[in-house]
């Protein structure tokens, strides 16, 4: 009998044994779980704060490029360094996060009149920092291949037609109007229109909301795609900062005046009634404005915008001493056309015209004298078109579609345009992104 209490008292032992490590193990396991909890909830926390820094930081970028389109608008271009330009130099509260943003403007040698500027935000969520910052660069006129306020030119509509070849980015704050097929017009850049239509010349009566080919009769190749509904960009009215410049610095002429560039880097003009000056220096800051007419015309070795009150007329041919900037990499010569009026070609101009350089026409446009008396060859522009009325260089057969007078276009981008615009040329008002990066 004892023997058997004796191994009910093991067994019982045993059993008090196995609770045990039962229980030792119950609690090692809830050990090890509350500390994978706490560990994966501060690693859930810690990717939050981090992501809600990271939000804070961008919302920084978004607020500073706003605060240079505002700056932009009203023609100021911040210098040096702007520390939170907002809340008297405070960081900026963001619901339980904060930013703080510091912006530098860049400047680059030799381009005194490019807006670049380096934005550097940073996000915080307690003692989460996160940083980036983004490069951004004031966008100009010249950027554009073709600009355009409306495609008509007093009231009616001038055409994009057969063979016409634009490959750079191009923008109306009207709509486009396409003649033609095999082939049609080709628009190797992007293009953009701020009305939600294109007019076709087959179609007229019919306009065809977002549709951007009317087969069989009007095909035109949009390469990069086609933006209905753009936003407006708004042309100045004057070439205030040019005048300006011309003024301290320059050349300003008080009468009409006719200048001849030299490809030695030296320009020959005369001003009113008044014996020329030949071989003269360039203006030292680039900038040269006439209180009148201005006729333009040579070599240019340098960089130069002319501008004038009135007109300006294009005589001959306009070229860059340095080549062709769309076939040689190492062109470094840069013109800028900009009138408050008119840009002419002179119906005397050679048949065959070479034109280097952005052309603005502030009211209104860029065209041909006398564009329906005689055919001509081709217009060779390299470099870009601004204007708020689009102008004509010549007439089509709306049957054939054969030109019967005036210029073919053969129209190229001179994309150093973008990093290295002709001094003084008006900007959009927006800024494009170059980089942007986590530090």
């Amino acid at each position: 009998m004892e023997s058997v209490f004796k191994r009910l008292r093991n067994k019982k032992g045993f059993a008090l044994v196995a609770v045990y490590l039962v229980i030792s193990v119950l609690v090692a396991f809830s050990a090890t779980f509350v500390s994978q909890s706490v560990s994966q909830n501060n690693i859930a926390n810690v990717f939050k704060y981090r992501s809600q820094a990271l939000n804070a930081a961008d919302a920084g970028l978004d607020h500073a490029i706003k605060w240079l389109r505002d700056q932009a608008t009203a023609g100021n271009f911040p210098t040096g360094t702007t520390t939170n330009p907002w809340n008297g130099g405070a960081a900026q509260s963001l619901g339980g996060s904060s930013y703080n943003v510091v912006i530098l403007r860049v400047n680059l040698s030799g381009a005194p009149n490019l807006f670049r500027y380096s934005i550097t935000s940073t996000g915080a969520v307690g003692s989460m920092n996160r940083t980036l910052r983004k490069f951004v660069q004031a966008t100009n006129f010249s950027n554009y291949i073709w600009f355009t306020n409306r495609e008509t030119w007093g009231g009616r509509n001038v055409w994009f037609t057969r063979n016409d070849y634009l490959d750079g980015p191009v923008h109306t704050n009207a709509h486009f109007n396409i003649y033609g097929k095999d082939p049609g017009a080709v628009f190797a850049g992007a293009v953009s229109s701020v009305d939600g239509y294109i007019r076709f010349y087959n179609n007229r009566n019919n306009i065809n909301l977002s549709q951007t080919s009317n087969p069989p009769y009007d095909i035109p190749d949009f390469q990069q795609g086609f933006t209905f509904g753009a936003q407006q960009v708004t042309m100045p009215g004057t070439a205030l900062d040019l005048k300006t410049n011309a003024a301290s610095g320059g050349y300003s002429f008080n009468k009409s005046t006719q200048v001849v560039l030299n490809s030695d880097g030296t320009m020959n003009y005369k001003v009113g009634h008044q014996s020329w000056q030949n071989n003269q220096p360039l203006p030292a800051n680039g900038a040269l404005f006439v209180n009148g007419n201005l006729t333009l015309s040579g070599t240019l070795d340098g960089q130069l915008t002319a501008g004038a009150s009135g007109d300006v007329k294009i005589t001959n041919n306009l070229v860059y001493a340095s080549g062709d900037p769309v076939t040689n990499p190492a062109c470094d010569d840069a013109l800028g056309i900009i009138s408050e009026g008119d840009v002419i070609i002179d119906r005397n101009a050679p048949t065959n015209l070479q034109i280097h350089g952005v052309m603005m026409a502030l009211n209104s446009s860029f065209y041909l004298d006398n564009y329906t008396s005689g055919l001509k060859g081709v217009l060779s522009v390299r470099g870009g078109i601004i204007q708020k009325e689009r102008g004509p260089v010549g007439t089509f057969s709306g049957s054939t579609g054969q030109k019967i007078s005036g210029y073919t276009k053969d129209y190229l981008y001179d994309s150093r345009m973008l990093s290295s615009p002709p001094p003084f040329m008006p900007t959009t008002g927006d800024y494009i992104t170059l980089a942007w990066k986590e530090v």
